[in-house]
């Protein structure tokens, strides 16, 4: 389960960032993670609330933001979404695509609280 290895460095840049920041407690992370990372949002969660645990960044609201995947052609142009992991272009039916979204893994924003 590669959830947890995640969660393991988000603790760690949230742990750096708020020693860097004097931060005393993490209130809430807001994640963005793309469709073709293949990570479960329900078992980051669950690592997120056991990591957690006597840190922090206990009791932290997690938000994940889902990124789809999106494709541009390259014999048209044409920015399409790709469904079902088939990159078939919409424009012209090609599938020589490269990927614009979808590989999405990082911390977007967190809100700490001081004292």
């Amino acid at each position: 389960m590669h959830e947890t290895a995640v969660v393991e460095g988000l603790m760690r840049i949230l742990t750096d960032h708020a020693k860097q920041n004097g931060v005393d407690r993490v209130v809430a992370v807001r994640l963005k993670i793309g469709k073709l990372r293949g990570i479960d949002s329900r078992q980051i969660r669950l690592a997120f609330e056991i990591f957690a645990e006597g840190t922090l960044a206990e009791g932290a609201r997690l938000d994940i933001d889902e990124v789809g995947v999106t494709a541009k052609c390259r014999t048209c142009g044409t920015v399409f979404a790709v469904e079902k992991y088939q990159f078939v272009c919409s424009g012209c039916g090609g599938s020589d695509a490269d990927v614009l979204t979808g590989r999405e893994l990082y911390i977007e924003s967190f809100e700490a609280a001081k004292g």
